[in-house]
């Protein structure tokens, strides 16, 4: 079984996020960089499937050249083969281009479960996996809390608000983890000491065929970055009776009505 799972270096989610003020960008030089945590249980999902099923874990992630220490925590982890997507014309990217370059890697590779977290920690846009689904032409599983493999049958558990929902697809697929659905476990020494030896490509959108229009730029940019309002007092509508009045009025006067 080929499990493929993307990962993602991001800064230190438990220090201050900072914005570039020339490129008005996530600062990801002279930070703390981390693992996506959210990423950690997409790894673990990956390594407990194929140790009940046979097969391997390759990781893939875009990013920075720095994105390879990630990379390498999640072959410390178990993975098999690590693959990094690095190319300056990506940097600051949309989510579409995100998808179609982590789309293109997961294919050159060759994959039965693509494992993902349901969105990234600095980010938080939450529709890069069902891009890639659509990308790859295969079924999208989201919110899994718990995810197994019967044959050819991707059987999940879905989160939802109420409880969970049971979700079946055919394989290929592609399913995104919520946090909890396992317990990451913590790469031993002699992990990290077999990481170094295990294949790592790093690789360009040139290497992919996606130069130019086909996903080799960024897709965006950011123009300018203001701080948000600080936040008003509101008003007390008192009933009199006619109180009804004064909501309505409100509500049209925002066009909320």
């Amino acid at each position: 079984m080929k499990v493929v799972v993307c990962v993602k270096q991001i800064p230190d989610p438990n220090t201050t996020g900072q914005l570039d003020p020339t490129t008005h960008l996530l600062k990801r030089e002279g930070v703390e960089v981390v693992l996506d945590p959210g990423d950690e249980f997409g790894v673990e999902a990956g390594l407990q499937l194929v140790e009940a099923q046979g097969g391997e874990v390759t990781v893939v992630s875009m990013g920075p050249d720095r994105g390879i220490d990630a990379v390498r925590k999640a072959l410390a982890m178990g993975a098999a083969k690590g693959v990094l997507i690095s190319d300056d014309a990506l940097r600051g990217s949309d989510a579409l281009t995100t998808a179609r370059v982590l789309a293109a890697a997961i294919r050159r590779e060759g994959f039965d479960l693509v494992i993902t977290a349901t969105e990234s920690t600095d980010g938080y846009t939450g529709v890069v996996p069902q891009m890639i689904a659509e990308l790859l032409d295969v079924p999208a599983v989201t919110f899994a809390k718990t995810v197994e493999v019967d044959g050819t049958t991707l059987k999940v558990k879905r989160q939802t608000e109420a409880g969970y929902d049971l979700v079946e697809a055919g394989l290929p697929a592609i399913v995104s983890v919520t946090a909890g659905v396992n317990e990451p476990r913590y790469p031993s020494l002699k992990g990290i000491m077999g990481a170094k030896s295990k294949p790592l490509d790093r690789i360009t959108c040139g290497d992919l065929g996606l130069d130019g229009a086909g996903g080799g730029t960024a897709g965006q940019s950011i123009t300018g970055v203001e701080p948000a309002p600080q936040r008003t007092a509101g008003s007390i509508v008192k009933d009199d009776g006619e109180g009804y009045k004064r909501i309505a009025d409100f509500l049209a006067e925002k066009k909320v009505i």
